[in-house]
């Protein structure tokens, strides 16, 4: 079984002891840099299966590496950071990245985040046309959503809204992101909207809309949608 091939940009070296042996105890690979410029060019020889990114570079704010990784490649990059603000977190998952980690954190969380973000790096341009979140199925190429195999009917905003959330199979989208997608340009700013549909999207399709399992907030920054199975629907 091949063993996946982390990246580990971050310059403090306590923090590198931490990281290494908990990674390489779950029989991750992992390649270390301490500086942005050693960073990207491991990432460009070596091509890692996920990068684990720290904002606080010493030569390179994290977010201009950031910009220049999503520049050629697509494959998963967490945030570690000890910038705990919200903007620092809408700006870095507008950027790209897949997830985000305020430091301090514990290596349970990071490990799960890690094999979330593996386990969705597919290319964006070719979902899996069925998409599952318990008992809520979506199924892309036929428009159709059931709950608990009980067709959803969902108006064309609600179902846009659901799509692009499915379609980022299980990643975190920012309100900026599904504004423009769902609403378009007029829609930048917007967040009431966002939030009035997505309250009436949860009262079609989570089984219990007052604690969601399906569609889950990202105070202030966004919404994912919690997807456990991807792949060929039944039948």
């Amino acid at each position: 079984m091949n063993q996946p091939l982390i990246l580990l940009i971050e310059d403090e070296e306590p923090l590198r002891r931490f990281l290494v042996p908990t990674l390489t105890g779950q029989s991750y690979q992992v390649l270390c840099a301490a500086t942005a410029t050693e960073g990207l060019a491991l990432a460009r020889s070596h091509n890692p299966d996920l990068v684990l990114l720290d904002l606080g570079l010493p030569d390179l704010d994290g977010m201009a590496v950031l910009r220049e990784l999503r520049a050629w490649s697509r494959k998963p990059v967490v945030i570690l950071s000890a910038r705990n603000q919200e903007k620092d977190k809408v700006r870095a998952l507008d950027l790209g990245a897949d997830d985000y980690l305020a430091k301090p954190f514990g290596a349970a969380e990071l490990l799960a985040r890690l094999r979330v973000a593996l386990r969705h790096s597919i290319p964006a341009e070719v979902p899996r046309p069925v998409l599952t979140s318990g008992s809520l199925r979506v199924d892309l190429e036929s428009r159709e959503v059931t709950q608990a195999g009980v067709p959803v009917k969902l108006s064309a905003m609600e179902y846009r809204l659901l799509e692009a959330l499915a379609r980022r199979n299980g990643k975190v989208a920012t309100h900026a992101q599904l504004l423009a997608e769902v609403w378009g340009p007029g829609g930048e700013g917007n967040t009431h909207y966002l939030r009035i549909y997505m309250g009436m999207l949860r009262r079609k399709v989570e089984p219990d809309s007052a604690r969601p399992c399906h569609l889950l907030t990202e105070p202030n920054v966004g919404y994912r949608l919690n997807l456990d199975r991807e792949g060929p629907g039944p039948g």
